[in-house]
């Protein structure tokens, strides 16, 4: 299968953000970039022990379910929306690899949580990098 950067962008990326409540045109743009550019952001950064679109590891999706949506629970019940039924109660690890929407909503938890909210990148320069 051959997903290309609109495909990612305007099935998945987008309708993730939009399903929080959160979309904006940098913010999809930031979050395209990381996943087709795997750039050294830290959160994002290609490391061989994160899982999935974003390399998000292990220990930062546990922290972002410990440390954060513990305390909205309106957000949580959300994300947990797009994760499966019965995979996520036996390893919910194996979402971030499987599940692109879920996958998408936690990266976006970790960015904004980094204060990635308040700093909007500049849409049309990332933005001209990824129209055919």
């Amino acid at each position: 299968m051959y997903v290309t950067a609109e495909h990612l962008r305007e099935q998945v990326i987008r309708p993730t953000l939009k399903y929080l409540g959160v979309w904006n045109p940098g913010t999809e743009t930031f979050l395209l970039d990381a996943a087709v550019s795997a750039p050294d952001l830290g959160l994002f950064s290609a490391r061989n022990d994160g899982l999935g679109l974003f390399h998000i590891t292990a220990a930062q999706h546990r922290d972002i379910w410990d440390r954060y949506l513990a305390f909205k629970p309106d957000m949580a019940s959300r994300i947990r929306g797009l994760a499966s039924q019965r995979a996520f109660l036996s390893d919910p690890d194996s979402e971030l690899t499987t599940n692109l929407s879920y996958c998408t909503a936690i990266a976006w938890l970790l960015y904004q949580r980094a204060g990635g909210h308040k700093q909007q990148p500049a849409p049309a320069q990332a933005a001209a990098r990824f129209r055919a």
